[in-house]
């Protein structure tokens, strides 16, 4: 797997100078990232019996498939991952009883209410009178830890979270590797509360959004994850709405600039509470929900993961209570346009034809080399 491994590494390097990603700065990344992410991800899919042809035809794929097919073959990769991680949580959770398929007999969360589209689990409201249907299910009283602790002996690693070891004063916590992970591996996914752009102004704070909160990251399609209300997770399985977010003050100093009145003035902030929401059964011990505490490489210091976009989709249900994200919103289907730093939502034609109803994840978590701490 060494020779594989080092095999891939050199065509990591040259298809990152291919004319292919020679265009718009944004746009290049997420191609040149999106190509890695095609390599490291399928080199982890071979397992540890593949043998050097099977090699040759995936570094022949990430040359010749489009950026869709690559995309694509990303998503079953890393859905593939989730899926096992999801087992082996239910292993651990939940009491024996199991049909032939090796998973629960019953779902890990059940919600009779129906699902008017794709963007249904919100944030704000109180679940348990909202939605009935909706229950927790029981599970082992594990500790965090211990939960940590047990899942690390199914995949090898798990992760803590501790002092950073960057130098400088406001480097606050780290989040390290406790194991080892083989290449391309999900190393950790990114918790909280999931904003697509038509409800860009209902983020605590908008439009400094970013001011007195560092737990926000947007993904390429501009979905903002708010890890804030997540916070360190919890002890047990809980419904979960992410109504736990602290109102940031506009100014650092505390007073309200100039700028920051022209800002509102602009862009007028909306009460997330007016939407009409639920919350989620989520699993609030979930050992991978600690993303949000990956810092940036110190200077001179490589990166040792990279970010990759994940859309898991809603219909498997006996997957759901693992995904630590909830999506704001009231269930409406929007489509959005840009126009400079401003975006305009037209309501989609109930008529229209739809996926499979997805949450935009992001999980900061592939190896890129056999170990890091």
């Amino acid at each position: 797997m060494a020779f594989l491994f080092k095999k891939f590494q050199e065509a990591v390097k040259v298809l990152a100078k291919s004319p292919t990603f020679a265009r718009d700065g944004r746009h290049l990344q997420f191609e040149a990232d999106m190509n890695r992410l095609f390599l490291y991800t399928s080199y982890n899919r071979l397992g540890k019996n593949a043998d050097e042809a099977d090699a040759d035809e995936i570094i022949d794929m990430a040359r010749k498939a489009s950026l869709a097919e690559q995309q694509k073959q990303v998503q079953e990769n890393i859905h593939e991952q989730i899926s096992k991680f999801c087992t082996h949580m239910d292993d651990i959770l939940l009491p024996d009883s199991k049909n032939g398929s090796g998973r629960p007999d019953k779902f890990s969360e059940r919600n009779t209410a129906p699902r008017r589209s794709g963007l249904v689990l919100a944030v704000g409201g109180t679940a348990t009178s909202d939605n009935p249907g909706t229950s927790v299910v029981e599970t082992k009283p594990l500790k965090r830890f211990e939960l940590s602790e047990k899942l690390k002996d199914f995949t090898g690693y798990t992760l803590e979270v501790k002092p950073s070891q960057i130098q400088h004063e406001d480097a606050g916590q780290g989040l390290y590797l406790d194991g080892e992970a083989d290449v391309g591996s999900v190393i950790a996914i990114y918790p909280g509360v999931t904003y697509s752009p038509a409800y860009y102004r209902y983020i605590p704070g908008y439009p400094r959004v970013d001011l007195q909160n560092l737990y926000l990251i947007t993904r390429y399609d501009g979905t903002v994850i708010n890890a804030q209300p997540w916070g360190s997770g919890g002890e047990t399985r809980e419904i979960w709405d992410g109504s736990s977010i602290p109102e940031p003050r506009l100014n650092a100093e505390g007073g309200e600039t100039s700028s920051d009145r022209v800002w509102k003035l602009l862009n007028k902030p909306l009460d997330g509470a007016k939407v009409g929401s639920k919350g989620e059964v989520l699993e609030r011990r979930n050992p991978l929900a600690f993303a949000h505490f990956a810092n940036h490489p110190a200077k001179d210091m490589a990166p040792n993961v990279m970010v990759c976009p994940y859309d898991f989709p809603l219909t498997e249900k006996n997957m759901r209570t693992y995904i630590p994200n909830i999506s704001f919103g009231n269930g409406g289907e929007v489509k959005m346009k840009k126009l400079g730093s401003f975006w305009f939502k037209s309501w989609k034609s109930s008529s229209s034809v739809t996926d499979v109803p997805i949450l935009s994840c992001w999980l900061p978590g592939k190896s890129l080399t056999k170990r890091f701490s």
